[in-house]
């Protein structure tokens, strides 16, 4: 089977418009969707990330490079402000190339998220976000270096 270009959606939600707290929460949301799909960063076309507009205080693809997505385009912009809607959002759509089926993709929703797309919602043990922090300091740990 030849790689397709899939969507995968992720999205998770902050406490507060906190620099560091968006990057952490965008960080973890992009470690999952990675881990959990098998995701090469050679083999993402591109992602655009988009938050509701109470968030400003960073732009979520910079958490994507600092997991090392130097050569991917990325693109930031607000959700549409609705009203009723989830408010201090964070959502992502990454094009990846992949021999995955599409209903072989696991997209990701955290935190108040988990509300948008409930049928998606995953559970992880604290063995697995262990492992999980644990590479995603390696990468910015990595990306602080380079």
């Amino acid at each position: 089977m030849s790689k397709a270009c899939r969507g995968v959606r992720g999205a998770t939600t902050v406490k507060g418009d906190d620099r560091e707290e968006i990057l952490k929460a965008t960080r973890e949301l992009l470690a999952l969707m990675i881990h959990l799909n098998g995701m090469e960063k050679e083999d993402i076309a591109s992602a655009i990330f988009t938050t509701t507009t109470d968030l400003v205080s960073a732009f979520p693809a910079t958490a994507a490079r600092q997991l090392g997505w130097l050569d991917v385009p990325l693109l930031c912009g607000h959700e549409i402000d609705v009203p009723g809607s989830l408010d201090k959002c964070i959502r992502v759509l990454v094009h990846w190339n992949t021999d995955k089926t599409q209903h072989a993709i696991q997209h990701v929703y955290l935190n108040e998220a988990q509300s948008l797309r409930p049928d998606k919602t995953l559970v992880l043990s604290s063995v697995d976000m262990e492992e999980l922090n644990r590479w995603i300091e390696e990468q910015v740990a990595a990306w602080k270096v380079g």
